[in-house]
C-alpha cells in the first residue's frame, strides 16, 4: 500500500482569526468546511497550489505549537506581495539555509508555524 498525501490539521481557536491569516493574509482557498450543527466547531480544508492542510476548532484535533513545511515555487515574490499587504500581526523575512533551502517562517495567531520554502539553485564551488 503506498500513501497518496499527508495533510496536517492544525489547531485554531478563533474562526475569524483564522479566516483573516490563512485566507485573507497568506491566501489559501477554502476547499470545504464542515460543522455538525451551526454552534458546532469549523472544521475547514485549505489550499495554496498543490498543497492542502485542514484547520480545526475542535478539542483534540492538532496541537498547538505544531509546525508544518510547505514547498512552493517563488518564494521571493511570496514574500515581498505578504510584506506589500502590511499585515499587523506577521513582517516575513526569509533565511538562506546551509543545507540548500531559502526558507520564509510564519506563526499563526494559535501558536503553530508554517515554514514556506524553496530549493535554492546549486552552485558550482570549482
Amino acid at each position: 500500500m503506498i500513501g497518496k498525501q499527508i495533510v496536517p490539521i492544525l489547531r485554531s481557536f478563533d474562526e475569524v482569526k483564522a479566516r483573516e491569516f490563512y485566507i485573507d493574509f497568506l491566501g489559501f482557498t477554502v476547499d470545504f468546511e464542515h460543522r455538525f450543527d451551526p454552534d458546532a466547531p469549523l472544521y475547514m480544508g485549505l489550499s495554496i497550489g498543490p498543497a492542502e492542510m485542514h484547520v480545526s476548532e475542535h478539542f483534540g484535533d492538532g496541537t498547538p505549537g505544531t509546525v508544518v513545511r510547505v514547498e512552493i515555487v517563488g518564494l521571493r515574490d511570496y514574500c515581498d506581495q505578504l510584506n506589500a499587504k502590511n499585515y499587523k500581526n506577521a513582517k516575513p523575512g526569509l533565511q538562506e539555509q546551509p543545507w540548500g533551502l531559502l526558507e520564509m517562517s510564519i506563526n499563526d495567531p494559535f501558536g503553530n508555524k508554517i515554514i514556506f520554502c524553496e530549493s535554492l539553485p546549486q552552485t558550482n564551488s570549482d
